[in-house]
């Protein structure tokens, strides 16, 4: 696992940068979607909920539109999907504890789980490896963000 700006971010994910999430491959076409550090950091470090669309499961969600929505005292906002897919399940502990997604972000924490309809096509999109983390780094340097 790789720190970057105080960010413990996993070399053998795939990272959407733009909304702070990752991806991770769990076989097939099927993904695991969660949060990154940067994303709970921007959210207050604290949230009352995540809230998982529930008219999502099983249906395809485009790339960008939401998933869930995260709630905090200092933001409400969704969590988009980081690629186009058939939502097949959401993360239910979320619901009793919301905040397993700041502290538990690679493995209690995930948001949700998608089957990918349109990989080949949006996976050169997302960040993946050393190359994929230092490009992030980039953005978050830019950005002026970090976790610490």
């Amino acid at each position: 696992m790789a720190t970057i700006r105080g960010c413990n971010l996993p070399e053998d994910l795939y990272y959407y940068p733009e909304k702070h999430l990752w991806l991770k491959p769990l076989g097939g076409n099927l993904f695991r979607v969660g949060l990154t550090p940067v994303a709970g950091k921007l959210a207050g470090g604290k949230l009352n909920a995540v809230t998982i669309r529930a008219k999502n499961i099983g249906a395809e969600v485009q790339q960008g539109k939401s998933l869930a929505t995260l709630e905090s005292s200092k933001y409400v906002g969704p969590v988009p999907a980081p690629i186009t897919g058939i939502v097949k399940r959401g993360n239910d502990k979320l619901s009793a504890d919301p905040n397993l997604v700041i502290t538990d972000p690679y493995g209690e924490g995930w948001v949700v789980e998608i089957e990918a309809t349109k990989w080949e096509e949006e996976k050169a999109a997302l960040l993946t490896g050393a190359e994929g983390l230092a490009e992030y780094e980039k953005k978050l340097e830019a950005a002026g963000l970090s976790c610490s």
